[in-house]
Protein backbone atom coordinates (compact mmCIF):
# COMPACT_ATOMS: atom_id res chain seq x y z
CA UNK A 1 0.00 0.00 0.00
CA UNK A 2 2.85 2.39 0.80
CA UNK A 3 4.32 1.82 -2.61
CA UNK A 4 1.03 2.63 -4.31
CA UNK A 5 0.49 5.80 -2.23
CA UNK A 6 4.06 6.96 -2.95
CA UNK A 7 3.66 6.50 -6.71
CA UNK A 8 0.32 8.29 -6.83
CA UNK A 9 1.76 11.13 -4.71
CA UNK A 10 4.64 11.58 -7.14
CA UNK A 11 2.26 11.66 -10.08
CA UNK A 12 0.08 14.28 -8.36
CA UNK A 13 3.11 16.43 -7.54
CA UNK A 14 4.39 16.25 -11.10
CA UNK A 15 0.97 17.12 -12.44
CA UNK A 16 0.72 20.20 -10.21
CA UNK A 17 4.25 21.26 -11.18
CA UNK A 18 3.47 20.86 -14.87
CA UNK A 19 0.25 22.85 -14.62
CA UNK A 20 1.95 25.68 -12.74
CA UNK A 21 4.77 25.72 -15.28
CA UNK A 22 2.26 25.89 -18.11
CA UNK A 23 0.37 28.77 -16.46
CA UNK A 24 3.47 30.77 -15.50
CA UNK A 25 6.44 29.72 -17.66
CA UNK A 26 9.79 31.43 -17.08
CA UNK A 27 10.32 34.69 -18.93
CA UNK A 28 13.06 33.18 -21.12
CA UNK A 29 10.68 30.55 -22.46
CA UNK A 30 8.13 33.09 -23.61
CA UNK A 31 10.20 35.74 -25.33
CA UNK A 32 8.45 37.19 -28.35
CA UNK A 33 10.19 39.34 -30.89
CA UNK A 34 9.68 43.06 -30.65
CA UNK A 35 10.24 44.51 -34.15
CA UNK A 36 11.05 47.90 -32.65
CA UNK A 37 13.83 46.55 -30.43
CA UNK A 38 17.31 47.60 -31.49
CA UNK A 39 19.39 45.67 -28.97
CA UNK A 40 20.28 42.71 -31.19
CA UNK A 41 23.70 42.50 -32.78
CA UNK A 42 23.38 42.68 -36.57
CA UNK A 43 25.07 39.91 -38.52
CA UNK A 44 25.31 39.36 -42.27
CA UNK A 45 27.42 37.64 -44.91
CA UNK A 46 28.36 39.47 -48.11
CA UNK A 47 30.04 38.60 -51.40
CA UNK A 48 31.57 41.31 -53.61
CA UNK A 49 31.96 41.05 -57.40
CA UNK A 50 33.99 43.67 -59.26
CA UNK A 51 33.50 42.33 -62.79
CA UNK A 52 30.79 40.65 -64.84
CA UNK A 53 27.74 42.26 -63.26
CA UNK A 54 25.12 39.73 -62.22
CA UNK A 55 26.94 37.01 -64.13
CA UNK A 56 29.18 37.13 -61.03
CA UNK A 57 32.29 36.05 -62.88
CA UNK A 58 34.79 37.74 -60.56
CA UNK A 59 34.45 37.27 -56.81
CA UNK A 60 36.58 39.97 -55.22
CA UNK A 61 35.92 39.24 -51.54
CA UNK A 62 33.62 37.59 -49.03
CA UNK A 63 32.98 38.94 -45.55
CA UNK A 64 31.07 38.04 -42.41
CA UNK A 65 30.05 41.31 -40.78
CA UNK A 66 28.89 42.20 -37.28
CA UNK A 67 27.49 45.60 -36.34
CA UNK A 68 25.75 47.05 -33.30
CA UNK A 69 22.00 47.00 -32.89
CA UNK A 70 19.83 48.53 -35.60
CA UNK A 71 19.25 52.24 -34.98
CA UNK A 72 15.58 53.03 -35.59
CA UNK A 73 15.01 56.42 -33.94
CA UNK A 74 16.23 59.81 -35.07
CA UNK A 75 16.63 61.84 -38.24
CA UNK A 76 17.69 60.14 -41.43
CA UNK A 77 20.52 62.33 -42.70
CA UNK A 78 23.06 60.97 -45.17
CA UNK A 79 26.36 60.09 -43.48
CA UNK A 80 28.47 61.79 -46.19
CA UNK A 81 31.26 63.83 -44.61
CA UNK A 82 30.68 62.67 -41.05
CA UNK A 83 30.63 58.95 -41.84
CA UNK A 84 32.89 56.59 -39.94
CA UNK A 85 32.99 53.17 -41.49
CA UNK A 86 35.08 50.08 -42.06
CA UNK A 87 37.73 51.88 -44.15
CA UNK A 88 38.35 55.29 -42.58
CA UNK A 89 36.36 58.33 -41.64
CA UNK A 90 35.62 60.65 -44.55
CA UNK A 91 37.82 63.70 -44.92
CA UNK A 92 36.55 67.26 -44.77
CA UNK A 93 37.10 67.78 -48.49
CA UNK A 94 34.57 66.79 -51.13
CA UNK A 95 35.54 66.16 -54.71
CA UNK A 96 33.72 68.17 -57.34
CA UNK A 97 30.30 66.63 -57.83
CA UNK A 98 30.91 66.46 -61.58
CA UNK A 99 34.02 64.26 -61.18
CA UNK A 100 32.20 61.15 -59.90
CA UNK A 101 28.62 59.92 -59.93
CA UNK A 102 26.58 56.74 -59.64
CA UNK A 103 24.92 56.33 -63.00
CA UNK A 104 22.64 53.42 -62.21
CA UNK A 105 21.66 51.06 -59.38
CA UNK A 106 19.06 48.41 -58.71
CA UNK A 107 18.26 45.70 -56.17
CA UNK A 108 17.03 42.14 -56.56
CA UNK A 109 15.72 40.39 -53.45
CA UNK A 110 16.04 36.64 -52.91
CA UNK A 111 15.47 33.94 -50.28
CA UNK A 112 11.95 34.11 -48.87
CA UNK A 113 11.91 30.76 -47.10
CA UNK A 114 8.62 31.22 -45.26
CA UNK A 115 6.92 32.82 -48.30
CA UNK A 116 5.58 35.80 -46.41
CA UNK A 117 6.80 38.36 -48.95
CA UNK A 118 9.87 39.37 -46.92
CA UNK A 119 13.35 38.33 -48.04
CA UNK A 120 16.68 37.93 -46.26
CA UNK A 121 18.88 38.24 -49.36
CA UNK A 122 19.80 41.34 -51.40
CA UNK A 123 21.64 41.53 -54.73
CA UNK A 124 22.70 45.15 -55.21
CA UNK A 125 24.19 46.23 -58.55
CA UNK A 126 25.50 49.73 -59.26
CA UNK A 127 27.53 51.45 -61.96
CA UNK A 128 29.86 54.22 -60.76
CA UNK A 129 31.30 56.62 -63.34
CA UNK A 130 33.96 59.33 -63.43
CA UNK A 131 35.42 61.89 -65.79
CA UNK A 132 38.87 60.50 -65.04
CA UNK A 133 40.22 57.77 -67.29
CA UNK A 134 40.56 55.52 -64.26
CA UNK A 135 40.04 56.02 -60.53
CA UNK A 136 40.10 53.75 -57.49
CA UNK A 137 37.11 53.97 -55.16
CA UNK A 138 35.21 52.03 -52.56
CA UNK A 139 31.54 52.05 -51.55
CA UNK A 140 29.70 51.97 -48.23
CA UNK A 141 26.15 50.59 -48.16
CA UNK A 142 23.46 51.46 -45.61
CA UNK A 143 19.96 50.31 -44.71
CA UNK A 144 17.19 52.40 -43.15
CA UNK A 145 14.41 50.58 -41.27
CA UNK A 146 10.92 52.07 -41.68
CA UNK A 147 12.29 55.53 -42.54
CA UNK A 148 14.73 55.64 -39.62
CA UNK A 149 18.44 56.55 -39.61
CA UNK A 150 20.94 54.96 -41.96
CA UNK A 151 22.74 51.87 -40.63
CA UNK A 152 25.93 50.73 -42.33
CA UNK A 153 25.88 47.07 -43.32
CA UNK A 154 28.66 46.59 -45.89
CA UNK A 155 31.92 48.19 -47.09
CA UNK A 156 33.42 47.12 -50.40
CA UNK A 157 37.03 46.48 -51.24
CA UNK A 158 38.80 49.04 -53.44
CA UNK A 159 37.73 48.73 -57.07
CA UNK A 160 38.50 50.65 -60.24
CA UNK A 161 36.12 52.86 -62.19
CA UNK A 162 36.93 53.30 -65.87
CA UNK A 163 35.51 56.55 -67.16
CA UNK A 164 31.82 56.35 -67.99
CA UNK A 165 31.69 52.78 -69.27
CA UNK A 166 29.23 50.14 -68.09
CA UNK A 167 31.90 47.43 -67.98
CA UNK A 168 32.76 48.20 -64.36
CA UNK A 169 29.41 47.41 -62.73
CA UNK A 170 29.86 46.34 -59.11
CA UNK A 171 27.68 43.77 -57.32
CA UNK A 172 27.17 43.34 -53.57
CA UNK A 173 25.26 40.20 -52.56
CA UNK A 174 24.23 40.13 -48.90
CA UNK A 175 22.33 37.69 -46.71
CA UNK A 176 21.00 39.23 -43.50
CA UNK A 177 21.49 36.65 -40.75
CA UNK A 178 20.24 38.33 -37.56
CA UNK A 179 19.30 41.70 -36.05
CA UNK A 180 17.07 42.92 -38.90
CA UNK A 181 13.35 43.01 -37.95
CA UNK A 182 10.71 42.29 -40.56
CA UNK A 183 9.71 45.49 -42.34
CA UNK A 184 10.30 48.01 -45.10
CA UNK A 185 13.88 49.14 -45.72
CA UNK A 186 15.54 51.79 -47.89
CA UNK A 187 19.06 51.48 -49.25
CA UNK A 188 21.82 54.08 -49.65
CA UNK A 189 25.08 53.69 -51.60
CA UNK A 190 27.95 56.10 -50.90
CA UNK A 191 31.13 56.30 -52.97
CA UNK A 192 34.56 57.34 -51.61
CA UNK A 193 37.84 58.08 -53.36
CA UNK A 194 40.44 55.61 -52.11
CA UNK A 195 43.30 58.07 -52.62
CA UNK A 196 42.27 60.43 -49.81
CA UNK A 197 39.05 58.93 -48.41
CA UNK A 198 36.92 61.83 -49.59
CA UNK A 199 33.21 61.41 -50.21
CA UNK A 200 32.50 61.73 -53.95
CA UNK A 201 28.96 60.52 -54.77
CA UNK A 202 25.88 58.73 -53.48
CA UNK A 203 22.53 57.31 -54.55
CA UNK A 204 19.50 56.66 -52.36
CA UNK A 205 15.74 56.20 -52.67
CA UNK A 206 15.25 59.92 -53.32
CA UNK A 207 17.41 59.54 -56.44
CA UNK A 208 16.26 56.08 -57.51
CA UNK A 209 12.98 54.43 -56.40
CA UNK A 210 14.57 51.01 -56.96
CA UNK A 211 16.39 51.57 -53.67
CA UNK A 212 13.26 52.14 -51.59
CA UNK A 213 10.60 50.02 -49.90
CA UNK A 214 12.59 46.79 -49.79
CA UNK A 215 10.69 44.02 -47.97
CA UNK A 216 13.38 42.48 -45.76
CA UNK A 217 13.92 40.42 -42.64
CA UNK A 218 16.84 38.42 -41.33
CA UNK A 219 17.43 34.69 -41.77
CA UNK A 220 16.37 33.92 -38.20
CA UNK A 221 12.94 35.38 -38.87
CA UNK A 222 12.64 33.89 -42.36
CA UNK A 223 12.03 30.30 -41.26
CA UNK A 224 8.92 28.32 -42.30
CA UNK A 225 9.30 26.06 -39.25
CA UNK A 226 8.73 28.96 -36.87
CA UNK A 227 5.72 31.13 -36.27
CA UNK A 228 6.41 34.56 -37.79
CA UNK A 229 7.61 37.02 -35.18
CA UNK A 230 9.26 34.54 -32.78
CA UNK A 231 12.99 34.52 -32.36
CA UNK A 232 13.42 31.02 -30.95
CA UNK A 233 11.64 27.72 -30.69
CA UNK A 234 11.76 26.22 -34.18
CA UNK A 235 9.22 23.44 -34.53
CA UNK A 236 9.99 22.02 -31.09
CA UNK A 237 7.42 21.57 -28.32
CA UNK A 238 7.87 24.13 -25.52
CA UNK A 239 9.01 22.73 -22.18
CA UNK A 240 5.74 23.19 -20.18
CA UNK A 241 3.88 21.16 -22.81
CA UNK A 242 6.62 18.54 -22.69
CA UNK A 243 6.30 18.31 -18.87
CA UNK A 244 2.52 17.87 -19.04
CA UNK A 245 2.87 15.28 -21.77
CA UNK A 246 5.35 13.37 -19.61
CA UNK A 247 2.98 13.52 -16.60
CA UNK A 248 0.08 12.20 -18.66
CA UNK A 249 2.17 9.32 -19.99
CA UNK A 250 3.45 8.47 -16.49
CA UNK A 251 -0.04 8.57 -15.03
CA UNK A 252 -1.33 6.26 -17.76
CA UNK A 253 1.52 3.83 -17.12
CA UNK A 254 0.82 3.86 -13.33
CA UNK A 255 -2.89 3.16 -13.94
CA UNK A 256 -2.03 0.24 -16.18
CA UNK A 257 0.42 -1.04 -13.53
CA UNK A 258 -2.24 -0.70 -10.78
CA UNK A 259 -4.81 -2.62 -12.81
CA UNK A 260 -2.36 -5.48 -13.39
CA UNK A 261 -1.18 -5.67 -9.74
CA UNK A 262 -3.06 -7.44 -6.97
CA UNK A 263 -3.03 -5.29 -3.86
Amino acid sequence: MCTRVWIEGCVSALAVTGILAFIAPPHAAAQVEDPAAAADMRESTTRYYDRGGRARTSLQARTEDRYGGLTTDGLRSKPGLTAEHGKASATAAVKGESDFWIYYADVELFNDDDRDGYFHGMDVLFDADTYFEIADVYAVLYLSYEGGPWNEYAVTETFSVYGATSDDEYVVVTELMSGYPTGSYDLLIELYDTWDGSFVADMGPEDNPELGYLALEDFNRDDPRRGHGHRHGGGAVDWPTAVLLGVVLMAARVRRWNRSRVW
